[in-house]
């Protein structure tokens, strides 16, 4: 299988290279000739991040801890009663 791979990429690239012929040279002086249509860089950010007098947002408050509510434990209670009260009811035998 990878015998048949191989072959067939040989074979599209001795077909490709006949069809699609490729001056090199030709091809670097086209891209330098356009790289030089490039237009100036432009500035990405508005305001110097050095700048001390720069415009920022107002942070606000926020608390990180704002919905915690506390995990003491309860005091204890009887938990026999609980118990029996959620526990299946044994089956009458007849």
């Amino acid at each position: 299988m990878l015998a048949l791979f191989g072959a067939k990429s040989a074979a599209a690239s001795a077909v490709g290279g006949r069809l699609f012929p490729l001056n090199w040279p030709l091809l670097a002086v086209v891209t330098l000739a356009l790289s030089g249509c490039m237009p100036a860089t432009t500035h990405v950010a508005s305001a110097d991040p050095a700048d001390p007098a720069a415009k920022v947002a107002r942070v606000g408050y926020r608390s990180t801890i704002a919905p915690y509510t506390t995990l003491r434990p309860a005091t204890p209670a009887p938990w026999r009663q609980r118990n029996d009260a959620v526990t299946p009811q044994p089956k009458q035998d007849r």
